[in-house]
């Protein structure tokens, strides 16, 4: 009979055996943990294995290794139809073929044709002469599905007006021979690239950057990332759309009066302002414009205040982190004051026209003095100017006075001064000595029709006279 100490030596090296053999991996492999696949499209599974110290003086990795993918459980000793794939053989219920060099340990794998009956977990088993090993704590997660899914948009740190920016969209490529094309709807001209890139657990997607500038009018528009998956002679199309959050400074920054009439001293106005801004406006100030003088009154998006006898401009600025903005001026205007104003306003209007039509008279009366020097004969003499009378009374007789019932008529007359003689007549010479003055006067008409003077003596006349209205 044995000793109990040895029995009892022996029963615990069985289960320390036990827990080993159950705890030990003979195989160690790396791959992602879910995969979204398109249905008639391909997938691509990135895998890697490694072996553990204690086998591998048993893997040879010179002699040529097979592997197998297991679906749903990794103990298919039970249920051989689990096995889809082998790579020794040529007959398998999956389409696909191993793409990684298998001796440097890189087990990646291609399905084609894939449709919804793929969803499902599946394991890697390698097998060689005489290394045989099935990792059962690593598996990857397939997921089949009509509709691609949808491409994802992130924004590169804070969006700025007038600051240029950049925005990613990527969208998985699971099968990286036939890769979807990304393209953008923006609200505003952009430049893109686009490239495939590996991320972190060796799946493969695209990647789209656009760079724009945007202004204060892109906030709260929408942009469009759409991926377009070709699938046989067809395409499968997702997008992704986000609102732009913008940020900028004070905009149509507005003041408003109520009432917007004149108002008497003593009642109450509401002044407000008015902005849009991102973020929101954290400050409004109040400035009042009087004779010249701009001074700050008071703070906040309201402002009331009571009429005093001094009206005045009032506007206010809008401020946020990004900046200010100001608004248009509005007019307090106070009953009384108008008219005052008014009067004063049409008082120096009329002065103004007055002045105005004095000077027009002003400048016509000395053109025409003007004009009346530039008449001299040419021997000095003065000669007659304007119109001359045809009726004009001799030395001692009254001028005849024209009949009460009929009305005067007066006639111009142009002074035709090549009709004068060059040469002085004696009866002129008397007239000089005798400083005789010539009259001028109108050419009054007082009968239905003048005498007109004889032409005959131009000696005694200074022009001809040339009638220009009728009887």
């Amino acid at each position: 009979m044995a000793c109990p100490e040895n029995m009892l030596f022996l029963i615990v090296l069985f289960i320390s055996g036990v827990l080993v053999c159950f705890g030990q991996r003979d195989l160690i492999t790396t791959m992602p943990d879910r995969l979204d696949v398109l249905t008639g499209s391909c997938v691509q599974i990135p895998c890697s294995f490694d072996i553990p110290d204690k086998n591998k003086y048993t893997f040879n990795s010179t002699i040529l290794t097979s592997g197998v993918w297991i679906k749903e459980n990794s103990n298919f000793g039970d249920r051989p139809d689990n096995v889809i794939f082998n790579s020794s053989k040529t007959d398998n219920r999956y389409q696909g073929k191993i793409t990684g060099n298998m001796s440097q340990k890189n087990c990646t794998t291609v399905f084609f044709n894939v449709t919804t009956n793929y969803t499902d977990k599946y394991y890697f088993r390698i097998e060689s002469q005489p290394y045989r090993a099935t990792d059962p704590d690593k598996s990857v997660y397939i997921d089949v599905r009509d509709l691609p899914s949808s491409p994802i948009i992130t924004v590169s740190g804070e969006v700025k007006e007038w600051t240029p920016v950049s925005l990613n969209c990527s969208a998985v490529a699971p099968c990286p021979e036939h890769p979807p094309e990304l393209t953008w709807t923006l609200p505003t001209q952009f430049t893109t690239e686009n490239q495939l890139q590996e991320n972190s657990d060796q799946t493969k997607s695209v990647l789209s950057t656009v760079t724009f500038t945007p202004s204060y009018l892109h906030h709260e528009m929408n942009i469009t990332c759409t991926a377009v998956y070709p699938v046989g002679t067809s395409n499968k199309t997702a997008e992704h759309n986000v609102m732009l959050n913008v940020s900028f400074s004070p905009k149509d920054t507005s003041a408003s009066i109520s009432p917007a009439d004149s108002v008497l001293v003593g009642s109450c106005v509401n002044l407000t302002c008015s902005s849009t801004a991102n973020p929101p406006v954290t400050n409004f100030t109040w400035f009042k414009i009087s004779r010249g003088k701009t001074t700050q009154v008071e703070s906040g998006q309201s402002y009331t205040l009571n009429v005093t006898g001094d009206g005045g401009l009032y506007y206010c600025e809008a401020r946020n982190s990004h900046g200010c903005g100001k608004s248009n001026e509005v007019q307090l205007a106070i009953k009384g004051q108008e008219e005052v104003i008014g009067v004063a306003a049409g008082t120096l209007g009329a002065f103004l026209l007055i002045s105005l039509i004095s000077l027009f008279v002003w400048r016509r009366n000395s053109r025409l003095h003007d004009g009346l020097e530039r008449t001299d004969s040419p021997q000095g003499q003065n000669s007659p100017v304007g119109t001359v009378c045809t009726n004009q009374a001799t030395a001692g007789e009254e001028p005849e006075k024209p009949a009460e019932d009929q009305p005067e008529e007066i006639h111009y007359g142009d002074i035709d001064f090549s009709k004068l003689q060059t040469k002085e007549t004696p009866a002129a010479a008397q007239d000089r000595v005798q400083g005789q003055e010539s009259e001028y006067a109108e050419v009054n008409v007082t009968g239905s029709r003048a005498q007109e003077p004889p032409l005959n003596n131009l000696n005694e006349l200074y022009a001809q006279v040339n009638k220009t209205g009728g009887c």
